[in-house]
């Protein structure tokens, strides 16, 4: 398994506002999987994507993403033809708001993660919505160990043992749920640390989920995780 990133500057044709990015990245990233029969059938069918990306960079202090410059964006993946097809095509993609420009890919080296941490939130949803008041702490930690099994199980094709600790401990880094919007609901995520364990079937997942994301709607741009290694 390798995780793919790839870096992708980008040109604003339009001013973006920062809670609406993810949205506006995202577009262009449907725009440009459009083109293609099967990537098309793959972008609506309901599986997990595996690829996650980031937020416009550098980073606004008035929160507004300014028309007539350039941005970057990380995304990853661990789908090796995914990562080709980006390369390949999402530099000459653009819609109202963004302009590819350039996109580079690198491999990310596979060492020993201490823990890994949210870039952008990342969302566990329930029936009633936001997680909080709704699961307790430990249901929440098993939620994301779940989904982010079930994804390697998916993409693999395999069952893993699931008796094992994926991380050792977990801080929430918000004080108060973080607010993003997504046709025109208001979406409440998280930005975690989690600090992995060292057994190998922890360390190959953390290093998966540096892929495809943690949590839910990661190919809407939600639980895009960096990373430290010891």
């Amino acid at each position: 398994m390798k995780v793919f990133e790839l870096t992708f500057k980008v040109y604003l044709l339009k001013n973006i506002q920062s809670n609406i990015a993810l949205v506006k990245i995202a577009e262009l990233i449907d725009n440009s999987l459009s083109h293609n029969d099967v990537l098309i059938e793959f972008h609506n069918a309901n599986k997990f994507k595996n690829y996650s990306f980031n937020s416009l960079f550098k980073i606004e202090e008035d929160h507004i993403y300014k028309e007539g410059n350039i941005y970057s964006v990380k995304i990853r993946t661990v789908d090796d033809r995914l990562a080709e097809y980006f390369t390949i095509n999402l530099a000459h993609e653009y819609t109202d708001y963004i302009k590819g420009l350039t996109i580079d890919c690198r491999v990310l080296k596979k060492k020993l993660i201490e823990k890994v941490y949210s870039i952008t939130p990342t969302i566990i949803k329930t029936e009633e919505g936001y997680w909080q008041g709704k699961l307790t702490l430990e249901e929440f930690e098993n939620r994301l160990k779940e989904n982010l099994i079930k994804k390697y199980n998916d993409y693999f094709g395999t069952k893993i043992d699931e008796n094992f600790d994926l991380f050792h401990r977990i801080e929430l880094n918000n004080r108060k749920p973080v607010a993003s919007s997504y046709k025109n609901v208001k979406l409440l995520g998280d930005k975690l640390t989690l600090y992995i364990d060292e057994n190998e079937i922890a360390q190959e997942l953390a290093y998966f989920s540096l892929g495809t994301g943690i949590g839910e709607m990661n190919a809407r741009g939600y639980g895009f995780m960096n990373y430290k290694c010891f």
